[in-house]
């Protein structure tokens, strides 16, 4: 009967998947992640990469347990289609975490590397990898989870969301260390210079965010007051014919009444907020550009586009711009699709695999586009495109003055999703020391400050208006001008350490590890 039971090691893998996960929204127990891999790290050597696989298992699978509401409720997949779905993608993201224990293992039997040494430097490469790996799909990265502690999120703005990464996995190594130094006695020596190293850098990354804070980073020079509309529109009905002038008409309602407060410059609606094409003309496309001339404000908004390349006709998910007279000022398409939620990759393969957004056919990708709003310029990122730090800093290096997200996140229901969307974008404020606003349909809609502030945050599934004053302009920002120069780096040095522990250093040659447990 015992056979049948996990041994010591899986389950030292499943308490750290457990506890990590709990340090992510909604529960925000983001202490946890300061520890949560230290079983993980005490138990991995005796199988390194299952170890490793099992702990990312238990982690994306209570990360990511809302696809399985996306799919069903939303995308009418069948439960058993969908949780075999879900399951592809936990597994497939837990071979990242399999691959960092091993390859650590793996250096410190073969080049005696210590695990503080390796094991931060493995994992922020991987984390890294996994962003751009087959399209990417960098949710959940590590340094996410610390979104509520504004001091030491602050260095995001040097290193990204991967400088907090690495902080954490050095710190949980270094307490595996330690233990494993105090269970062994003197077969293993105090990790002095890993203890010295994570206290250093711990304390420098909290005065940093200490600085940053007080230099009053909200304050910008030029402002304008921003309202954000979310119509809370049911995703049963979005694209329902019989809808789309109830859904302008709630729209229309909540931009009147946004712009009763004095001053305001700009409204915005969330993604896809009008369920038609606006490039057509039609008396709904005229009622929303009545709406923006009633208001005399700006009004940017979500809607499908359409356009003729080489006699063929492109789909595209948008943003379009319309001054105060109503004056169409420009689209913005969202760049990075979301594969079977958008289009369907290697439809040619799989005839047989439909996508879970109805209305209308498969999107195609567009280009960075600046919307102009006076003399100032937005950029647009739709929906999830907001997890992704390389395009939002491409739009404020292209000369954005303020960041705005619009997104549908009904698809989530009453999940942790929104939560999590919310605190990733967070860190595309902090990155490039910019204003983002926000827009949801169902929420979370809120304004982000240059130093990850939330402002005017709205609840889930309530019709709501919420507006505040937003500074235009980006600071400067290391990230900003540099990018993924840090876990590129720390790539290359995983590469280069892995290619030295297959070098045979002569014949007979044993590494000292191997010596050591002999």
């Amino acid at each position: 009967m015992s056979r049948f039971l996990p041994d010591r090691t899986t389950l030292g893998a499943a308490l750290s998947g457990l506890l990590l996960a709990l340090a992510f929204p909604r529960t925000d127990l983001e202490i946890l992640a300061w520890v949560a891999l230290v079983p993980l790290f005490l138990v991995m050597e005796r199988r390194p990469y299952r170890s490793g696989f099992v702990a990312g298992a238990v982690f994306f699978a209570m990360v990511l347990y809302w696809l399985n509401i996306a799919m069903t409720t939303y995308g009418r997949m069948h439960p058993l289609f969908s949780f075999a779905v879900y399951m592809l993608l936990v597994l497939y993201l837990s071979l990242f975490w399999g691959a960092a224990t091993w390859a650590a293992c793996r250096l410190k039997n073969t080049l005696d590397y210590p695990m503080p040494l390796t094991l931060p430097v493995l994992w922020t490469a991987l984390e890294f990898l996994r962003s751009f790996l087959f399209t990417g799909f960098p949710w959940a990265t590590l340094g996410y989870s610390q979104q509520n502690n504004l001091s030491l999120i602050q260095s995001a703005d040097l290193f990204g969301v991967y400088g907090i990464s690495f902080l954490l996995v050095l710190c949980n190594a270094t307490l595996a260390g330690i233990a494993m130094a105090f269970k062994n006695g003197k077969e293993l020596s105090f990790p002095r210079g890993a203890v010295v190293c994570t206290l250093g850098l711990f304390l420098l990354n909290w005065w940093y965010g200490q600085v940053c804070l007080k230099n009053n980073l909200e304050a910008k020079e030029d402002a304008i007051t921003v309202a954000l509309a979310q119509g809370n529109i049911d995703q049963s009905i979005k694209w329902s014919p019989a809808y789309r002038s109830e859904t302008v008409d709630i729209y229309e309602k909540l931009s009147l009444g946004a712009a009763q407060t004095k001053g305001t410059n700009l409204i915005i609606w969330p993604e896809s907020a009008t369920p038609f094409y606006f490039q057509e003309d039609s008396l709904l496309a005229e009622k929303v550009r009545a709406t923006a001339r009633e208001t005399g404000t700006y009004l940017l908004f979500g809607s499908p586009a359409f356009e003729t390349v080489d006699n063929r006709q492109r789909y595209l998910n948008s943003a379009f711009l319309l001054s105060p007279s109503g004056e169409n000022l420009g689209r913005s398409d969202k760049i990075h699709l979301v594969p079977f939620g958008e289009y369907v990759p290697l439809k040619a393969l799989f005839p047989f695999i439909d996508k879970l957004v109805a209305g209308i056919g498969d999107f195609s990708p567009g280009t960075v586009s600046l919307l102009p709003i006076s003399d100032h310029k937005i950029g647009v990122l739709v929906c999830f495109e907001g997890v992704f730090p390389s395009l939002a800093r491409n739009y404020v290096r292209k000369g954005s003055d303020l960041l705005v997200n619009i997104t549908n996140d009904a698809w989530f229901g009453r999940s942790s999703a929104p939560d999590q969307l919310l605190a990733m974008t967070r860190f595309r404020a902090i990155e490039n020391r910019t204003w983002v606003a926000r827009a949801a349909n169902t929420g979370i809609s809120a304004f982000i400050a240059p130093s990850g502030r939330v402002q005017g945050k709205t609840a889930v599934f309530e019709e709501a208006v919420t507006v505040a004053r937003v500074g235009l302009g980006a600071g400067a920002s290391l990230y900003t001008r540099f990018g993924d120069v840090f876990p590129g780096l720390l790539g290359v040095i995983s590469v280069f350490w892995l290619v030295r522990s297959r070098i045979p250093y002569g014949a007979g040659f044993r590494s000292r590890g191997t010596r050591d447990r002999q």
